[in-house]
């Protein structure tokens, strides 16, 4: 059964890696105007996470590849290795 999940109900979830590491927030996704299909998440990284200095940060904001996506849940969960 496929679970549908509002956009705003992400907004502010937590992201986490598969392994457990805090990665930030979600901010927003980015959408393909011409299929509809989620590119990537937008997230704002957590500054104190230990994986902040290996992070692609541009402008505060962080793009995860939505095929990095493992789970959303009450947390949204990443492959660590495609971030």
């Amino acid at each position: 059964m496929v679970k549908f999940i509002i956009g705003r109900q992400l907004v502010n979830k937590k992201v986490i890696t598969n392994d457990g590491f805090d990665v930030g927030r979600f901010l927003d996704a980015e959408i393909n105007p011409l299929t509809g299909k989620i590119n990537a998440f937008i997230i704002e990284p957590n500054p104190d996470s230990n994986l902040f200095s290996k992070m692609k940060v541009d402008a505060g904001q962080m793009k995860i590849p939505y095929n990095a996506i493992h789970a959303v849940n009450d947390y949204i969960v990443v492959d660590r290795k495609l971030i």
